[in-house]
C-alpha cells in the first residue's frame, strides 16, 4: 500500500470511532506509556500536544511536569521546520501553525539531553517504521535526537503489518498501543 493510500485508510478507521471511544482508547495507551521504564526514568521527555484524532496527550503533559520532568513540545515555525520548546503549563500554549496548541516558551536545542521522544503517527509497523501526516517534520527532527529512546504511540488500528519506508525514515525503538 502506498503512503497516501495508507493515510486515507487510517483516516477512515479513525472516523469509525466516537470522540468518547478514542478517549477511552487513549487512556489505555497513556497508562502503558506512563508505566514504561524509559518514561519513568526520563528527566527530559519530548511529547506532543495531540490533535482530536490522535492518542490524547493533553492531561499527561501536566502529570509529567508534576513528576519533575522537563517536558518539550514541538512548535512549527515554517512550512518545513519545527523547533522544540519547553512546556511549563497550559498557560504557555497558543494556537500554532496547523491549529495545534504549541508552547510559546523558549526554544530548546540541547538535543542530546532528550531521554525519550514520544512520537505520534498515522501508522506504525512491527519493525518500528512510522507513517506521518506527510509534511516530514518529524523526519527532520528525529535525526537530531541521537540519544533519545523513540516511542511511537498509537491506537491498535494504527498498528499495521507494514508501513512504506524510505532510507531517511527514522525507526521507532518501540511502539506502544
Amino acid at each position: 500500500m502506498e503512503k497516501k493510500d495508507l493515510r486515507k485508510f487510517i483516516r477512515m478507521q479513525k472516523g469509525m470511532f466516537s470522540a468518547e471511544e478514542l478517549e477511552t482508547m487513549s487512556e489505555v495507551v497513556i497508562s502503558k506509556m506512563m508505566a514504561h521504564p524509559s518514561v519513568k526514568g526520563a528527566s527530559t521527555i519530548l511529547m506532543y500536544h495531540s490533535l482530536d484524532d490522535e492518542v490524547n496527550t493533553h492531561g499527561v503533559l501536566d502529570q509529567l511536569l508534576a513528576q519533575g520532568k522537563r517536558v518539550l513540545l514541538p512548535a512549527v515555525i515554517s512550512e518545513t521546520e519545527m523547533e522544540l520548546r519547553c512546556y511549563e503549563g497550559p498557560q504557555d500554549l497558543s494556537d500554532g501553525f496547523f491549529n495545534i496548541m504549541e508552547p510559546v516558551g523558549k526554544t530548546f536545542t540541547d538535543y542530546d539531553s532528550v531521554d525519550v521522544a514520544i512520537v505520534p503517527g498515522m501508522a506504525f509497523d512491527p519493525r518500528g517504521h512510522r507513517l506521518g501526516r506527510g509534511k516530514g517534520y518529524y523526519d527532520r527532527l528525529l535525526p537530531l535526537l541521537t540519544k533519545a529512546y523513540k516511542i511511537g504511540i498509537c491506537f491498535n488500528f494504527q498498528f499495521v503489518p507494514g508501513v512504506p519506508a524510505e532510507e531517511h525514515d527514522i525507526r521507532m525503538d518501540e511502539i506502544i498501543r
